[in-house]
């Protein structure tokens, strides 16, 4: 299973996320270091991606 790797690209990928999925609050985005598999519990509620999905695609940004 990948890893999420966001650390100090946060701002930036948090804005691209807003603009793919325009429907996330700027509480769903907040990360807070050690706390990813929340980040991305709620981004799978509102995308109805699957984890891993989430993780390639955020990744790739």
């Amino acid at each position: 299973m990948d890893k999420l790797e966001i650390k100090g690209k946060w701002n930036e990928i948090k804005g691209k996320v807003k603009q793919a999925y325009g429907d996330l609050t700027e509480d769903d985005l907040t990360h807070e270091e050690g706390k990813d598999d929340e980040l991305l519990g709620k981004l799978q509620q509102k995308t109805g991606k699957g984890r891993d999905e989430l993780v390639k695609w955020i990744n790739s940004l």
